[in-house]
């Protein structure tokens, strides 16, 4: 949303999902092109070294509001310009606050900015990771760099906390990672992560959906979403964009009621699981949306025969009466 300076490079670049790439002698009127963020060396009275407490500074608005479980500040190839130290901290906003307001402070209520990771040195050229142990929800977090310097990667790793007010009383996809779903059991992630089928947007490319290795021996692959909320599903989306020739031939989806202590063994399991959508066969590169009738479900279960990929599962429903109880349950304890 804002940066303090972003002179030899943007502040967009820290969040883009792609890993980070250098090209040698490539230069621009700014100087060697970086993929990251950057900004200009800052300097004290008279030319000296600044102040111990000079800074640079990034906010991120995060994809949603969430519990932060850890921070990766990632400096690949910045190798002489990287910042000598960094910390972070976090806010929770309500609605959709401009930078300004974000950066100068109003409306951040008594609490203001919560530091997250204290000060910490940095090295070049590698993958910091911090453990973050806040209990509270955040919607916006602060990257500081002490005094200046290059960061090429921020990523805010967490659990979504979905607002109780933005799912009650309409049809919503329970499965979608913005709204508190998660895959919680998968059978195979050979060629990429299961989480791309539930997460925001159409896929662009074929590598932003999920897809297994070729199954060289019986059975099929399979994976578990666990729903935002205990809830009912009316309308299941299996979409299988961009895979032409390697989509799975057929699919299933199955649904169990369990509750929150409910074991992993349990999800990868076959037994326990109900029909919710029978067999049936996948065209390539196509979105197939299927009328279901569901029961009250935690979990859902895609299988799909023999192997293949995926780019989107969406199930849109509504929760339970309960189900938006354990929302807003969760909404409360992170406030």
């Amino acid at each position: 949303m804002a940066a303090s300076d972003e002179f030899f490079a943007a502040k967009e670049n820290l969040i883009t999902p792609g890993a980070p790439t250098f090209v040698p002698h490539t230069f621009d009127v700014k100087g060697q092109v970086y993929d990251g963020w950057e900004t200009r060396r800052r300097r004290g009275p008279g030319g000296a070294l600044p102040d111990r407490s000079v800074r640079d500074w990034v906010i991120v608005r995060l994809g949603a509001p969430g519990v932060i479980r850890s921070i990766v500040v990632d400096t690949a190839f910045f190798t002489g310009n990287y910042p000598q130290a960094c910390s972070a901290d976090a806010c929770s906003l309500t609605g959709y606050p401009s930078a300004e307001e974000v950066a100068d402070g109003p409306g951040l209520g008594p609490s203001g900015w919560q530091e997250i990771v204290s000060r910490v040195l940095l090295t070049g050229d590698a993958r910091h990771s911090f453990t973050v142990s806040s209990k509270r929800r955040f919607t916006h977090v602060r990257l500081n760099i002490f005094p200046d310097g290059g960061v090429a990667r921020l990523h805010v790793h967490g659990e979504v906390v979905p607002d109780p007010a933005l799912l009650e009383g309409i049809t919503v996809d329970l499965a979608a990672l913005e709204n508190g779903g998660d895959i919680v059991a998968c059978s195979d992630e050979f060629y990429s992560s299961p989480r791309n089928v539930i997460s925001p947007g159409l896929s662009r490319v074929m590598g932003e959906g999920w897809e297994t290795r070729r199954r060289r021996k019986p059975g099929h692959e399979w994976l578990v979403v666990r729903l935002a909320g205990r809830g009912v599903i009316d309308l299941a989306e299996i979409d299988t964009s961009r895979y032409r020739g390697n989509q799975p031939e057929a699919a299933s989806l199955q649904f169990m009621d369990a509750g929150e202590d409910v074991t992993s063994a349990t999800l990868a399991a076959g037994s326990g699981w109900r029909d919710l959508l029978p067999k049936v066969r996948l065209l390539p590169d196509t979105p197939h949306r299927l009328r279901v009738r569901g029961a009250p479900a935690t979990h859902v279960r895609l299988n799909i025969f023999p192997d293949g990929g995926v780019a989107r599962l969406r199930l849109y429903g509504s929760l339970t009466e309960d189900g938006l109880a354990g929302v807003r349950r969760r909404w409360e304890e992170t406030g």
